[in-house]
């Protein structure tokens, strides 16, 4: 029943983009495919040059969706990458919390790396990532790297790689932007943020505050995030930049439906802060790049029942600091040569803070990795790239790691790109699995893989429609499980697991104001995983006549393990749609809007226990000047 009612879903969409296309037939401009990305070799580079699959997500998809969290964005416009989920906004952590990333079926914890300005962020004990923390406002574009990124950015890059890319006031002048959001829920949303260039000085500021009563008891979320980015060009050369990014939430779990939790709460604080120098040559472009993530987390596990007062409360410290470099050189026709040097230090301290004064050590450690790379990349005959690059590792903890990574792109004829890779990723087994709690291994191996993939993309139309297909196989070994030996649990590397996937990307430039967006991911796996959905399909139509601007979007997900024991799988289809009218000019406006999500009142989950809000819908202003 599911399936049939999205099937009907769909066939709506397809129904209006035809009719859209019939009123008004005259075609123009083209779909922009050859973006310039950096997340593949450190320099700018036309992403069809590269072998790789990279997805970009550009700033008018994010500012169309309205979305103030961009993990959510992600989850629908990137072929074969899922989120979890767990109620109108906020992810939480811990218990209970959502924000698990995804790719071809590899993610969870830290097999993803999240990215800021090319800069690894996860939590330094536990080493999850921190989706509350990817704000959809602070965000020039997403790169995504569909498969193994070890090559360049090493343990946690195993799955894929996001690089969120931060924003910069990129035009001279000043621009302030301010929205103000209301919902379902007693959800509220609000931002504000300022951009000025002035000659060589330039900066980004902004402001977020999320709230929501939640959409089931003692689900409450609250955050406050705050960003700041200064840039000074020294000369046409050389160029300094700094940032720093706090983040604030005071988040509820209710726990499931069935064994529910009570007073378990969770105060955290996190922060991020960078600097960079720049070096722009005609003959060789690098920076160099300092990072520090830190995070401070008090948190209630909570009781079974509301009269049972708690005895301590969970605490812990951790950090993630270190030192990137490289350099890449364009010595030789069509040759582009890339060294690097990365230094990282991670880890901290965790504890139970008992209510009698007296503290519960659980771990107080760090874990440091040094690594040095080097990628090569060779154009022939104006249609040939060829590209390969190695990576050695050194981890304190478990030794070192070889990193290969070898491909090619050629476009025979207009139009036309095929590309072709084999690339290695891997994952060091975090703080959590070495020390901590009973199951730890301090002997634990990384885990690894072989990604192997091959892609064909196409332009049609003079360039107003594309297409690409990307067909993947995976081989996984080394996978870290809890086992039982001798009686007892223990973390070890005793799985090996075999993803294979077709994913295709489509854009349709039908009329100027006109576009329609798809993508589809297959995946299958020998061994089940959790938030790692068999079929998703997703599509967009977007018309802007004049002042108006519409949007409807529907995704369907088929075939996703909620658990794995027993098996218990999800198909749902959500429907959402957003109209907006503009006051004003492109430079100072003043913009009404609402959106709804689920709008057919889908009943639905994805984090096991955790039933997903039916019908959202939400209203704004937002202003510009």
């Amino acid at each position: 029943m599911k399936r049939r009612f999205g099937a009907a879903i769909w066939c709506v969409m397809f129904a209006t983009v035809q009719s859209m296309a019939k009123t008004h037939p005259t075609l123009s401009d083209t779909v922009s495919i050859e973006q310039v990305v950096v997340t593949a070799n450190k320099a700018l580079v036309n992403k069809n040059n590269i072998p790789l699959s990279i997805s970009v997500i550009t700033r008018e998809e994010i500012e169309k969706s309205s979305e103030s969290a961009l993990l959510p964005v992600l989850s629908q416009r990137v072929p074969g990458l899922f989120v979890t989920q767990k109620g109108i906004t906020g992810f939480g952590v811990s218990n209970g919390g959502a924000g698990a990333v995804n790719i071809r079926g590899v993610g969870g914890g830290n097999k993803v790396l999240m990215l800021f300005d090319g800069q690894p962020q996860w939590a330094g004990v536990f080493g999850h990532s921190l989706p509350d923390t990817y704000v959809a406002s602070d965000v020039d574009r997403v790169e995504v790297i569909r498969g193994p990124g070890s090559l360049l950015y090493g343990s946690n890059a195993m799955g894929g790689v996001v690089n969120i890319i931060t924003r910069s006031q990129h035009t001279e002048g000043v621009s302030t932007q301010a929205r103000i959001m209301y919902g379902s829920f007693n959800t509220q949303k609000y931002m504000i943020n300022n951009g000025v260039r002035k000659g060589k000085f330039n900066s980004f500021f902004s402001i977020n505050h999320d709230r929501t009563d939640g959409h089931r008891p003692n689900s409450q979320f609250n955050i406050t995030n705050g960003f700041g980015k200064l840039g000074y060009e020294i000369n046409t050369h050389l160029s300094l930049t700094g940032d720093v990014s706090l983040a604030y939430y005071d988040t509820h779990n209710p726990g499931t439906v069935t064994e529910p939790i009570y007073h378990n709460w969770m105060k955290i604080w996190r922060g991020t802060a960078s600097a960079s120098l720049s070096n722009r040559f005609d003959k060789y472009k690098g920076a160099v790049q300092l990072f520090y993530n830190w995070g401070n987390h008090k948190i209630d596990d909570g009781q079974d029942a509301p009269d049972i007062p708690s005895t301590y409360y969970f605490r812990s410290k951790d950090f993630n600091y270190g030192i990137l470099a490289y350099e890449s050189f364009f010595l030789l026709p069509g040759n582009q040569f890339t060294i690097g040097v990365d230094y990282k230090n991670w880890g901290g301290r965790a504890w139970n803070d008992n209510f009698d004064g007296t503290e519960s050590p659980i771990i107080d450690k760090n874990v440091h990795e040094i690594a040095g790379y080097a990628i090569m990349q060779q154009e022939l005959w104006n249609i040939l790239n060829l590209n390969a690059g190695v990576r050695y590792e050194h981890n304190s903890t478990f030794g070192n790691e070889w990193v290969p990574q070898v491909g090619f792109t050629v476009s025979p004829f207009s139009g036309n790109t095929i590309k072709a890779s084999l690339s290695k990723g891997f994952r060091s087994p975090n703080i959590r699995e070495l020390y901590m709690y009973m199951p730890a291994n301090p002997d634990l191996k990384p885990e690894s893989m072989l990604n192997y993939e091959v892609s064909v993309g196409q332009q049609f139309l003079g360039g107003k429609m594309h297409a690409e297909i990307t067909a993947f196989y995976i081989d996984g070994k080394n996978t870290i499980l809890t086992i039982v030996q001798n009686g007892k649990r223990k973390n070890a590397n005793s799985g090996r697991f075999y993803n294979s996937g077709v994913e295709f990307d489509f854009c349709y430039k039908i009329l100027k104001n006109l576009n329609f967006n798809a993508n589809y991911s297959y995946l299958h796996m020998n061994k089940p995983l959790t938030g790692a959905p068999e079929h998703k399909l997703f599509g967009s139509v977007d018309y802007t006549p004049g002042r108006w601007s519409f949007t409807l979007n529907a995704q369907s997900i088929f075939n996703l393990y909620v658990t794995t024991q027993p098996v218990d799988k999800e198909d749902y289809t959500l429907l959402n749609a957003r109209m907006a009218y503009r006051f004003g000019n492109d430079k100072r406006n003043l913009t009404l809007f609402v959106k709804g999500e689920n709008l057919t009142n889908t009943a639905y989950t994805i984090n096991e226990g955790f039933p997903m809000p039916g019908i959202i819908a939400m209203g704004g202003i937002d202003v510009k000047f």
